[in-house]
């Protein structure tokens, strides 16, 4: 099986996941506040990770287990807050393109930063992606008249801080951490996040509130399946797609979360007219791009 194969197909699952999670989120915020969901997420994140840490936290090397735990902080913990507070103020539509600002916070991060070297045919591919998104959000609401709720835009300051730190754990990961175990990486840093977490999830009433409620119930449910699938799983697959194919392509995973949300709408009954198809081609093409190798390359990234 090609290293490409792999790292598509983790790719997929990655958009799969990642995808999902805003529904997941969506059912969580019915019955917790935004920190209460941030917590428990993270909280369950960790929790099912704690038995493997016993095994794998003294793999990992001293000098680097600052940053693993830092790599839990910026990409998971601190990020799940302030997309769980954005969420439940901004319009939908907005947080969408905003959250695709990953990427292009990954390749400006590795630039100024990390001096990296991107070719300029990269970048050109995450702009095309960028735009066919805002494209896929906007075009629709341009077509049928209706408006963008531009309210509380304080809140879409707490979205781009977000995809800041993402920029720099995915640019961190790729550069300092790519030569370890990422199972290994994903499990320690996680399951360390459990303390912060839990001590959250109680200052925060958590465990005051009425769990007979069948409302509170599925949002716990839903928050502890977001943890356990958005955060634990889904982490340990992006440290294996950077080491396998690179900081750019991992970012990329970006792009594909509106095929999920586009298979969701329709499952919902949602009318999908020619405009998502078309853009969500201007999405591939921009991945295609970003991704393809010089001549002179091999592999992935």
């Amino acid at each position: 099986m090609s290293k490409k194969f792999i790292s598509w197909a983790i790719y997929i699952a990655l958009c799969i996941i990642w995808g999902s999670s805003f529904k997941l989120m969506h059912d969580s915020q019915q019955g917790l506040s935004a920190a209460q969901m941030a917590a428990l997420r993270i909280f369950s994140a960790g929790l099912v990770f704690v038995p493997l840490a016993f095994f794998h936290f003294s793999k990992i090397p001293k000098n680097k287990l600052g940053l693993v735990l830092l790599s839990a902080v910026v990409g998971n913990l601190i990020p799940a807050f302030l997309f769980a507070e954005a969420i439940t103020r901004l319009d939908s539509s907005l947080a969408g393109i905003l959250n695709s600002l990953t990427p292009i916070c990954v390749v400006l991060i590795g630039i100024f930063f990390f001096k990296d070297k991107v070719k300029s045919q990269k970048i050109v591919g995450v702009v095309i992606g960028f735009l066919g998104l805002v494209l896929l959000t906007v075009l629709p609401l341009l077509l049928s008249k209706k408006s963008m709720s531009f309210d509380n835009l304080g809140y879409t300051l707490l979205i781009v801080l977000a995809t800041f730190l993402y920029g720099i754990n995915v640019n961190m990961v790729g550069h300092y951490l790519k030569g370890l175990n990422p199972i290994q990486v994903a499990t320690v840093s996680l399951s360390f996040m459990t303390i912060p977490a839990g001590i959250i999830l109680i200052q925060q009433g958590f465990l005051d509130l009425n769990f007979r409620d069948i409302q509170v119930q599925n949002s716990v449910w839903a928050s502890v399946g977001l943890g356990i699938g958005g955060s634990a799983i889904a982490t340990a697959l992006f440290y294996l797609l950077v080491q396998k194919a690179g900081i750019l392509f991992a970012s990329l995973v970006t792009y594909g979360i509106p095929f999920i949300a586009l298979l969701w709408g329709f499952i919902d009954g949602e009318k999908i007219t020619f405009v998502k198809p078309l853009c969500l081609g201007i999405i591939l093409m921009g991945v295609y791009m970003a991704n393809r190798p010089d001549k002179k390359e091999k592999g992935i990234d």
